[in-house]
């Protein structure tokens, strides 16, 4: 063989040798790489996630906020006239008490019919803002609509039973304004048959 020819060979031997080796190195190095990378995929994937999360919090929070909101105004709206009508009812009181106290007498009817149109119209009113008279005469004392000044013995009557309306209760869109004075049946004594 010619050294051409050996020297050929072994250029082919070490161009392959050669190869493998930077095969391998390569090989190596996506193994390296691989790992790192699915790494960083996940993290990425994680942080994606938790960002998606966030921000669906987020636009949760703002619709909440917005509807607190929107209820809030509503609310202000509704109960605007509250204090106002609180107010008024002293008037609704006087009217009543006006026409309660007059004789009825020829000469005082004209004025007296003037007192229940004035206060029809006052309470009709009052209605198209949502105020509402409670009159519960008949029916159960209910501590969170009445306020009772005073019990009697009613033997005819249910225990705990609005006999009297000494000043009538208002609300307003279903909030109590002044709870009703009234007087309530107490249940009868307890007879001890064996006395």
């Amino acid at each position: 063989m010619s050294e051409h020819n050996k020297s050929e060979q072994e250029n082919t031997a070490e161009e392959a040798v050669n190869s493998e080796v930077e095969a391998q190195e390569t090989v190596l190095e996506a193994e390296l790489v691989e790992p790192a990378t699915q790494d960083a995929d996940t993290a990425l994937l994680e942080e994606v996630a938790q960002l998606k999360e966030e921000l669906l919090r987020a636009k949760a929070e703002v619709q909440n906020v917005r509807r607190r909101s929107e209820l809030d105004v509503e609310k202000a709206h509704k109960f605007s006239t509250e204090k106002f009508a609180r107010e008024l009812l002293a008037v609704v009181d006087n009217l009543e008490r006006a026409m309660a106290s007059c004789p009825e007498d020829d000469v005082v009817k004209p004025f007296l019919e003037g007192v229940e149109m004035t206060q029809k119209s006052f309470l009709e009113t009052l209605k198209k803002f949502s105020v509402e008279a409670i009159d519960p005469e008949g029916h159960p004392f209910d501590p969170t609509l009445h306020q009772a000044i005073s019990m009697v013995d009613a033997p005819d009557a249910e225990p705990n039973t609005v006999l009297n309306v000494v000043q009538k209760g208002y609300s307003n869109h279903g909030r109590l304004l002044r709870p009703a004075m009234v007087v309530v049946s107490k249940a009868a004594p307890k007879v001890d048959e064996k006395a």
